[in-house]
């Protein structure tokens, strides 16, 4: 079985909290996520919108770009506003090569705001959960149609955020909108991640090897706390460095055969954990479970474009 190894670069600037950003060029994130042995990059805020420029850097890097969040609004909009701003990703990602877009529900969560503690997350009806799982299927299938598959991102304070709400969703959704499986919010929304991935592995596209400190989650006050208060404290980090056992999550994968990529996403203070040394320490630990586990790693990076 093969499997590719990426990061995402909110290790180096985090989006949502411009703090936990380090002065480092796209270039310069590039080169040590490649030197400590990655292959792929997700798309990240200092990234070109222009594949032929795009391109050329990738190529010197010997990345490919291996995925990108891109912040849907199906929850409350329609089909035809998101479509309209999904377009220009999914003509980027073709041009470069990339796996798939990873669908994130933005509509109605609190994951951006630190003034809304986590137990105020919104959480839809059954008839509101129903007509938004189908109202997704029907954009995944249009992006496929497109020529760019999705990856549907369960989220810490979005509308699917517990294992529970993933499971409707997936019930009430079809095999046209792929899933996205982060071991890192699954665990911080209280689920178990061994059990996801028996429910839901045949729908699985993309995977984040996000890695949590549970007793950092453990001592949140919910009731007055956010999202974004919880990544401030540390409560993510990089496989090998957390509470997760990713032995055991990557042999599961490898049970049932997933092939594909392992994306770190490990977003947190680079000045208390610098970038490159939690890259050595995640892509250290990734390999040593990789093998175990009977994978053999992609090491090439840039792809034929």
């Amino acid at each position: 079985m093969k499997a590719r190894l990426g990061m995402s670069p909110i290790a180096w600037w985090n989006d949502d909290l411009l703090e936990l950003s380090d002065d480092v060029s796209l270039e310069e994130c590039l080169a040590q996520s490649r030197s400590a042995g990655f292959t792929g990059m997700e798309k990240g805020r200092r990234f070109p919108d222009d594949p032929e420029v795009m391109l050329p850097i990738l190529k010197k890097a010997d990345v490919t770009l291996c995925g990108g969040w891109f912040s849907g609004t199906l929850v409350d909009n329609d089909l035809s506003v998101n479509k309209d701003r999904i377009q220009p990703m999914i003509d980027l990602f073709k041009a470069v090569n990339a796996p798939c877009i990873v669908y994130g529900e933005v509509g109605r969560s609190i994951q951006g705001d630190r003034s809304k503690p986590l137990a105020t997350k919104a959480v839809l009806s059954d008839d509101e959960m129903k007509t938004y799982a189908r109202k997704v299927t029907e954009f995944g299938e249009w992006c496929a149609d497109q020529g760019m598959p999705l990856s549907y991102h369960h989220h810490m304070a979005a509308v699917v955020q517990f294992e529970h709400e993933l499971d409707v969703f997936v019930r009430q959704s079809g095999e046209g909108i792929p899933l996205l499986l982060d071991a890192g919010h699954l665990a911080f929304a209280g689920g178990d991640v061994l059990r996801a991935i028996d429910k839901h592995h045949k729908r699985i596209n993309h995977v984040h090897v996000k890695d949590v400190r549970m007793d950092v989650i453990d001592k949140l006050d919910r009731s007055r706390q956010s999202f974004l208060d919880a990544v401030a404290l540390g409560a993510f980090t990089v496989p090998g460095d957390g509470s997760l056992d990713f032995g055991q999550i990557v042999r599961k994968f490898a049970d049932y055969g997933y092939e594909g990529w392992f994306v770190v996403e490990a977003e947190q203070d680079p000045k208390k954990n610098p970038p490159l040394r939690m890259a050595q320490v995640g892509h250290k630990e990734l390999m040593r479970v990789m093998s175990a586990a009977g994978y053999t790693v992609e090491t090439k990076g840039f792809p034929n474009a």
